[in-house]
């Protein structure tokens, strides 16, 4: 049996075409693929965005510009994006952060269309599963109290544990 793939699809107002955009122009190896525009006669304003895709480093996401009634994302659905080193999380914290967007904690925010994103370093899951358990736990909590995480902050957190312990 072939693997069926799984494809997110979003809700958006009437913002499609601009935010596939943005997010192609944020991630590299992205674009936009087609875009279905509502016709004369039909139900949208002819030649606006009704439907389409966009791929995000491989990823590929539908969207529809469906209208008020169900547009708006919740933090209960996110996209996390891993990172590998500090310049990267810093890179997507500032671009899908910016013109409206919010941070949160823990490495999260929302950008300006509403969808949440987890800005997170590689660094900080090799850190959480350290066999030390004091040194994940130390990480894990210097990342509880971050907005943007910083891995040096995390490194340094875990590294204290450590040397506290063999200094004991």
């Amino acid at each position: 049996m072939t693997p069926t793939p799984i494809t997110p699809c979003l809700w958006f107002d009437d913002q499609l075409e601009e935010a596939a955009a943005f997010y192609t122009s944020v991630f590299p190896d992205s674009s936009v693929g087609h875009l279905t525009r509502y016709p004369e006669g039909g139900p949208g304003a002819p030649g606006t965005v009704m439907a389409g895709e966009f791929t995000l480093r491989g990823t590929t996401f539908r969207a529809i510009n469906g209208g008020p009634e169900l547009a708006g994302f919740h933090e209960s659905v996110s996209f996390s994006v891993t990172c590998a080193d500090q310049a990267e999380v810093d890179h997507y914290w500032e671009a899908l952060s910016a013109d409206g967007g919010e941070t949160r904690v823990c490495g999260w925010l929302r950008d300006r269309f509403g969808l949440s994103w987890q800005i997170v370093p590689r660094r900080f899951f090799e850190l959480a599963a350290d066999p030390d358990p004091a040194r994940a736990a130390a990480a894990t909590g210097a990342m509880l109290q971050m907005t943007r995480i910083v891995v040096a902050d995390l490194e340094s957190a875990a590294d204290e544990v450590g040397s506290s312990r063999s200094a004991g």
